[in-house]
């Protein structure tokens, strides 16, 4: 068994600080995903730096247009707050419909942000509103803050702080999830902005994780309706393959859930 020690700061600077001090240190929010890749052996970090109880990454506010919801927020809050459902319907179902209760009680919106697995929820709905993300450095706006699978714009000692969503006209995300996992297999968030402009986020099926597709985005800015996306296919060849489902099989997928997604956000 590896040495490891766990420390709990009691504020944003002091993780900051802590983080810093050490390369080999990893941050544990609702640990979802570090846990068990600590059970399995592929993690080892030297410290573990519990977030959970910063109240500086906590809440869910309502500012004109936009809804800012703390990193530490778990998937549960988020699905359960009237002021998401009431500014954007479709980010509260989306958090509901994360893995399971057990998880969505336990995990966290910045955990599964930062962490950026190819088949998560969350960065579709980052991407597809075109949200900003908020470190303890700075400000990083949706398409400059996914970068690969597993992979962000963030820093080795750069904390998520909070995320700011744009308030849609419209929009909804349909996933084709994996009965087992209830990861996406394929999951679209649509969403058509308040000045017009139109995002298509897809999570789940992409070799270098979560991406929008502009030929759908233009579609739908001309006409907003399920037959507008039905023949638009996503290249295969940028698709994941795996047992579940090959990367064929995904792209079918991929215009199945942008076509439900958009017949449900009216």
């Amino acid at each position: 068994m590896y040495e490891t020690s766990y420390t709990r700061p009691t504020s944003l600077s002091e993780a900051v600080s802590i983080l810093a001090s050490d390369d080999e240190a990893k941050l544990l929010a609702g640990g979802q995903t570090l846990i068990p890749t600590m059970k399995q052996r592929l993690a080892a970090p030297s410290k573990l730096i519990d977030l959970a109880r910063l109240a500086e990454l906590k809440g869910i506010s309502v500012s004109g247009d936009t809804v800012t919801i703390g990193a530490g927020t778990t998937h549960y809050e988020v699905a359960s707050s009237s002021d998401v459902a009431g500014a954007i319907p479709a980010l509260a179902r989306l958090a509901s419909g994360i893995g399971d209760p057990q998880v969505r009680y336990r995990g966290t919106l910045g955990g599964s942000v930062a962490n950026n697995d190819p088949a998560a929820d969350y960065p579709a709905a980052v991407l597809g509103l075109g949200a900003t993300v908020t470190t303890s450095k700075r400000g990083i706006p949706a398409d400059e803050f996914f970068d690969g699978m597993f992979a962000t714009a963030l820093e080795e000692d750069e904390i998520l702080v909070k995320i700011s969503f744009p308030v849609p006209a419209k929009a909804a995300y349909a996933k084709f999830a994996n009965p087992a996992s209830r990861y996406a297999m394929a999951g679209v968030f649509v969403a058509k902005m308040k000045d017009g402009s139109v995002r298509v986020a897809v999570t789940g099926a992409g070799q270098n994780g979560v991406f929008r597709v502009p030929a759908m985005e233009s579609a739908l800015a001309s006409n907003w309706s399920p037959d507008a996306v039905a023949g638009i296919k996503v290249d295969a060849g940028d698709l994941l393959s795996d047992i579940h489902g090959d990367a064929t099989y995904r792209a079918n997928l991929v215009t199945v859930m942008a076509k439900r997604a958009v017949a449900a956000a009216g």
